[in-house]
C-alpha cells in the first residue's frame, strides 16, 4: 500500500473499532454535537447523515453548490489543522473544529465536531445566510431556514474549548492504537516477512541490522528491503523502533525501572537515541510518558 492508501486503512479500521464506536457514542451523548473520525484526504461531509447532524447544515447540503462551499470550509479546516486542532467558521457563520490524529509526525486523519455558533446570531446575520442560501439553490422555505438556523447549539468558549479538548485527549489515544495497528499489520504478507517479524520480535534487544534479518530469512539483504517496506508500510529501521518503543511503553509501568536501564534493555544503545525516538512515535518524553499513566498516578 502506498503512504495514503495505509493512512485511511488505518482511519477505516479505528473507525470502525469498538473504542471508538464507544467514544462517539459518549461524546455524543455528552456533547450533543457531532464527532468524525476522518482520512486525511476526504471529499464527503464529515457530519452528514450522521447522529447529531445540524438540521440547517442538512438543508445546505442537499443542494451542490452550497454543499461545495461546504467541502471548501473542510479543506480550509484540515489545512488549518494540519498538527494541532484548529477552527474555521463557514460562509453561513456556523463553526467546526478539527484535531489531528498523528502517529509520531505524521497526521493520519481527524477527529471532528462542530455546526455550533460561538456567539448568538443576529436577525441580519440570518438575512445574509438566507440570500446566499437562495443564491445557492437551496429550495428549503425562508421559515424552515430560519427555525433550524436559530435553533443551532451556542457554545460559550469555555463550552467549546473543553469539547475540543476531549477530541485532543481522545485523538493522542487513536494515535497511540494507530501506532499498534502498524506494528500488527499482517494483510497478505509474504511467509519471509511473517518470519521476519517473528525474528525481529526475538531478537529486538540485539544489535540487529537489515543484513542480520535478511539473512535469518534466507534473502539478499536487497530484495529483502524492498519486500519489507512493500508488505508493511514502513521501513525496517521504522518498524524496529515501532517494536522497540511498544516494548518500552510496557516496561514504563514498572516504577522500579530507570528510563535509561528500559532504553537498553529494549535494544537502544543510546539514551539519547532512545529519547528522540520515542518522543517522535509517541509524541511526548518517556518521562511525560510514565508520569500520564495510570499506575503513576
Amino acid at each position: 500500500m502506498n503512504t495514503h492508501e495505509d493512512s485511511n486503512h488505518i482511519i477505516n479500521t479505528l473507525a470502525h473499532s469498538q473504542v471508538y464506536q464507544d467514544y462517539e457514542r459518549a461524546f455524543n451523548e455528552t456533547t450533543g454535537l457531532p464527532v468524525n473520525l476522518r482520512p486525511v484526504e476526504s471529499w464527503q461531509l464529515p457530519h452528514h447523515g450522521r447522529r447529531n447532524e445540524n438540521p440547517f447544515c442538512a438543508l445546505m447540503a442537499e443542494r451542490s453548490r452550497t454543499c461545495a462551499a461546504c467541502l471548501q470550509t473542510q479543506q480550509q479546516l484540515a489545512d488549518a489543522a494540519r498538527t494541532c486542532p484548529a477552527s474555521v467558521t463557514c460562509a453561513f457563520g456556523l463553526c467546526d473544529s478539527a484535531v489531528p490524529v498523528r502517529t509520531g509526525d505524521k497526521t493520519i486523519g481527524y477527529l471532528q465536531t462542530g455546526q455550533v455558533f460561538r456567539r448568538k446570531p443576529t436577525e441580519a446575520q440570518f438575512d445574509r445566510t438566507a440570500k446566499l442560501a437562495q443564491e445557492g439553490g437551496v429550495t428549503a422555505s425562508r421559515e424552515q431556514m430560519r427555525e433550524a438556523y436559530f435553533n443551532t447549539p451556542i457554545l460559550t468558549a469555555k463550552r467549546h474549548e473543553a469539547a475540543v479538548n476531549l477530541l485532543h485527549i481522545f485523538a493522542d489515544h487513536l494515535g497511540m492504537v494507530s501506532n499498534q495497528i502498524m506494528v500488527r499489520n499482517a494483510n497478505a504478507e509474504p511467509p519471509m516477512i511473517t518470519r521476519a517479524k517473528q525474528f525481529i520480535e526475538e531478537h529486538h534487544k540485539e544489535d540487529l541490522s537489515l543484513g542480520t534479518v535478511a539473512k535469518a530469512v534466507n534473502t539478499s539483504t536487497f530484495y529483502f528491503c524492498k519486500m519489507f517496506k512493500k508488505s508493511t508500510g514502513i521501513n525496517f529501521t521504522d518498524y524496529l523502533s515501532r517494536i522497540r518503543i511498544e516494548k518500552a511503553k510496557n516496561l514504563l509501568l514498572n516504577p522500579n525501572l530507570r528510563i535509561s536501564e528500559i532504553a537498553y534493555e529494549v535494544g537502544f544503545q543510546s539514551l539519547t537515541h532512545f529519547n528522540r525516538i520515542f518522543k517522535k512515535l509517541a509524541g511526548q518524553s518517556p518521562t511525560l510518558y510514565r508520569m500520564h499513566l495510570p499506575a503513576a498516578a
